[in-house]
Order: C-alpha cells, then sequence, then structure tokens
C-alpha cells in the first residue's frame, strides 16, 4: 500500500527525528534550569489550583487536561508557561484541538481515499495545513525572542539548544539544523505530546468514576506513600505498584492508538505466508497485541490485575505496547510516562472523582475511533480530600 495525502503528512508529523533527541539531550547535558520532572511538578500544581475554581461543581475536563501538558512542551520549548486563561494559549490550543479532531474524522478517510482527486478541491485538507503553518508561526515568533537573547553557554530551553546546534553546524551545507526544521520539530512535540496525553488523562478519570472500587485503592496508595503534604514525585513510583498498574491498564484498555501510525518496512519481509516488498508502508495494530487474550485474559475488561502478580509486585510483560516498539517507538514515551503519573497522583491526592450518574451507567466507548480512540464527553464533581 503506497503511503500518500494525509496519511505522508502525519507520518512527517509525528516523526520525532535526531535533531530533536540531539536537543534534548543537550538540555539536560548543559544544565538547562529545570528537568522535566521538576517542569511537570509545577505544572500539576498549577492544575490543580485551575481544578479547585471548579469548586465540585459539574465541568467537562476536556480543555484543563489539554492545557497543562500543552504548558509542559511550552516550558520545555522556550522556557514559558501561560495562565490557562492566556489568549496566546488558548489559541495555540484551539488549533492542535482542531487538527486532532480532523485527523480522526470521516473528512481524513475521504481524503486518504481519493487524495489526487480531493487535493485540487477546496475543504478540510487545506483548513488542516493552514493551522499547522500557524503552529510554527507561534513557534518561529519565539524563536525571534531566543536569537536575540541567546547566551551558548547557559541555554535556557529547547530552542536555545537548536539555536547553538545550528551555530555549530552554520558552514555544513548538509547540516538538518535549520529555522524550518526547528519549528517542524516543535510542531511534532505540540502535536504529539498534547493531545495523547490529555486524551489519556480524561480516559482515565473517567474509567476511575467507572470502577469506583479501584480510585479507592489509588487513594489508599497516595495517601500511604506520599501523604497529603508533599508533591508526588518519580521516586514515589517505585512504592506504588498498584498505582502504575492502573496507569498501565488505563493505556492498555483505551488502546489509544489502535493502529498506530506508518512504517515502511526496509527490506523484503516474510509475514506468515505472505512477502511484504521493501518500502511498503504498513499499519502495526498496537490492538491486537494490547488487547491479546492470552496475555490479558478478559481483555474487553478494565482490570489493573492485569498488571499485578500474585504478590501484588507489577508485573512487567512485552504486551505492554501502547508507545509502539522497536527503533520508531515514540521517542516522547519517557515524557509522557512523567506526565501522566504525575498528573493523575496530584489529582487523586487532593481530589476524589464524582460522576453525575450512577458508575455504572457512565458510556466508555470511544466517541470516535480513527487515528485515536477519542473519549466520549462527560463531566464530573471534584471533591477536595
Amino acid at each position: 500500500m503506497a503511503m500518500n495525502s494525509w496519511a505522508e503528512d502525519l507520518f512527517q508529523l509525528f516523526q520525532i527525528s535526531k535533531k530533536d533527541m540531539e536537543s534534548f539531550s543537550a538540555m539536560e547535558r548543559r544544565g538547562s534550569r529545570w528537568s522535566i520532572e521538576e517542569r511537570v511538578q509545577e505544572e500539576a500544581q498549577f492544575l490543580v489550583e485551575e481544578l479547585r475554581k471548579t469548586e465540585a461543581q459539574p465541568f467537562d475536563p476536556t480543555l484543563i487536561l489539554s492545557l497543562a501538558p500543552c504548558n509542559v512542551i511550552c516550558s520545555t520549548l522556550f522556557n514559558e508557561r501561560f495562565q490557562y486563561d492566556d489568549e496566546k494559549l488558548l489559541y495555540l490550543m484551539s488549533l492542535l484541538n482542531e487538527n486532532s479532531k480532523k485527523i480522526s474524522s470521516p473528512w481524513n478517510q475521504m481524503y486518504n481515499l481519493w487524495p489526487k482527486l480531493i487535493k485540487h478541491l477546496p475543504g478540510e485538507h487545506r483548513a488542516f495545513s493552514k493551522r499547522l503553518t500557524n503552529v510554527k508561526n507561534f513557534i518561529l515568533e519565539k524563536v525571534k525572542e531566543h536569537q536575540e537573547s541567546l547566551d551558548q553557554n547557559s541555554p535556557r530551553d529547547y530552542i536555545d539548544c537548536f539555536l547553538s546546534k545550528m551555530e555549530q553546524e552554520k558552514h555544513n551545507p548538509m547540516s538538518e539544523f535549520d529555522l524550518e526544521n526547528l519549528a517542524v520539530c516543535g510542531s511534532n512535540l505540540f502535536v504529539a505530546g498534547t493531545e495523547t496525553t490529555s486524551s489519556t488523562l480524561r480516559y482515565g478519570l473517567l474509567l476511575l468514576m467507572k470502577h469506583p472500587e479501584v480510585q479507592a485503592k489509588v487513594h489508599e496508595e497516595i495517601d500511604s506513600v506520599i501523604g497529603h503534604n508533599q508533591r508526588p514525585s518519580l521516586k514515589d513510583k517505585m512504592k506504588m505498584p498498584y498505582t502504575e498498574a492502573v496507569l498501565n491498564e488505563i493505556q492498555r484498555y483505551i488502546t489509544l492508538l489502535p493502529s498506530n501510525l506508518p512504517h515502511a518496512v526496509t527490506k523484503d519481509t516474510k509475514f506468515r505466508q505472505y512477502v511484504i516488498p521493501k518500502g511498503t508502508t504498513v499499519f502495526p495494530l498496537l490492538s491486537s497485541v494490547l488487547l491479546d487474550c492470552k496475555e490479558f485474559p478478559n481483555p474487553e475488561t478494565f482490570d489493573p490485575g492485569h498488571f499485578l502478580d500474585k504478590n501484588g509486585s507489577l508485573r512487567k510483560t512485552d504486551y505492554f505496547i501502547p508507545f509502539s516498539l522497536g527503533k520508531r517507538a515514540c521517542v516522547g514515551e519517557g515524557l509522557a510516562r512523567v506526565e501522566l503519573f504525575l498528573f493523575l497522583t496530584t489529582i487523586l491526592q487532593n481530589f476524589s472523582l464524582e460522576p453525575l450518574v450512577e458508575p455504572r451507567e457512565l458510556e466508555i466507548k470511544p466517541l470516535v475511533t480513527g487515528l485515536l480512540n477519542v473519549p466520549p464527553p462527560f463531566k464530573l464533581r471534584l471533591l477536595p480530600r
């Protein structure tokens, strides 16, 4: 199957390249002001303060849970976070949210079926590309500000590290470190690092309300290990096997990217009775592994026990691949795991989740299944603990 149209655009969009990895590594090596964990911890506290403003009244958590990971990317990229009512942040979020909706829409499927015909017509594909361009322009404005105050000996963030690398390779005609790639890499981080985390968190809250006994056990473990007076941190994770099992089960159960992103085979490959020619685009079905009935008994049932052994310790399995696997696995997996653990434990440290209907009446079937399994809309109350 040849890769074309939006599938090709998405493949390029979601790739986190060597340039991303090198710049992230430079941030750590050269003493960026804060570590990734500290940035997420800070944002988790701002998130809780924003959630307190709901005052135990019913609300839809979609926007708030999107703004928090988006702010983490902002902090990482250009060392700046925004208030949740800031017009710039809301504008950026509107671009990302709208494109995320269209990725899993019927229009996307139509465009991929008839790209040569539809690309010449007006329609959503043009608006999709324009929104991507606007995200890149947003980043380039920040790049200009950084260029005026850059200190190569004291990088503040991702953009500083990338600009420093550009300076080092300015006489290399083959260098890939240029402003266009910086904008693309930054867009990759926003697109791949915002909606996926926020959707997983949103689905997680829904599942915890659907299964109050699971929520109660997570509360108990948080109270025992972390308490109420200190911020959750990654060092707590090793002492919280049940909470980690719950996070794993949330990701397994929702299979956020059921068909993964397009890959290409690097050589002629025999798979069962088929031969896949070199260069063929393939879509690995992560759902076939995450819902494997031999590895996960009753895979259609939400059960943290899928990741616990008989002693209550975390059970590791090669079948847990929500971030794909191999050389093209998601390089943002580490950041996503940090965010999911710290955001969820900080929320549950401070609140109990209360549905507006009986738990058994909550609908947990995806609203849309496309590139992403989009969680259904819902409202809840957050009761202070």
